[in-house]
């Protein structure tokens, strides 16, 4: 088997990169497989970091897995020196995409395949069309896509995503729910 890494970034803000960042770490984990997490910047606040890390049972040092926390400007060599640290010891690496980074700059910088969390909100087409833009002006593999109902009020139909989109639609998951084996299946099959 040959060694995947992935960056999971989202249509915007609270739309579910982390849950799907557990979900597929604890999969692949489930499966035998060396999983590491990594999410390089993120507020002083925020617990994403170590959800990933205890989704996955890491037992990397968060200075690793997040080497920036709070509003210290970023190096992005030492993004890089803590990601081929990581993943040398990997099967599978997830990184969540961060705010302070363009997710199109760390996937090509990290050599990273994207999967896109599009939050079920109103603009969420617009959105995810300008994510896979931004991969193809950058040539970044896109893994696919993964619906998330994190708007209740909201009802997107999954055909139109996947045809105005023109994402490879890897599947629908509620907010703060585990994902469907499909989901896992199509990134990492048995």
């Amino acid at each position: 088997m040959h060694s995947r890494r992935f960056l999971i970034t989202g249509t915007g803000a609270r739309v579910g990169k982390t849950t799907v960042g557990c979900a597929l770490g604890f999969a692949m984990r489930a499966r035998g497989m060396r999983v590491a997490v990594m999410k390089p910047i993120d507020t002083s606040e925020s617990q994403d970091a170590q959800s990933l890390a205890l989704a996955v049972g890491s037992v990397m040092p968060m200075e690793l897995v997040c080497p920036y926390r709070g509003s210290s400007t970023p190096d992005l060599a030492h993004i890089a020196r803590c990601f081929g640290e990581i993943a040398g010891q990997s099967d599978v690496v997830l990184v969540e995409s961060a705010n302070m980074i363009d997710f199109a700059d760390l996937a090509a910088m990290l050599g990273l395949e994207v999967i896109v969390v599009v939050g079920n909100r109103p603009g969420c087409i617009d959105a995810t069309t300008l994510a896979l833009r931004r991969c193809a002006s950058r040539g970044l593999k896109v893994a696919g896509g993964i619906l998330c109902d994190c708007d209740p009020t909201t009802e997107i139909d999954e055909a139109s995503l996947q045809e105005l989109s023109g994402v490879l639609y890897l599947g629908r998951m509620r907010h703060r729910e585990p994902l469907a084996r499909t989901i896992v299946e199509k990134l990492i099959p048995y």
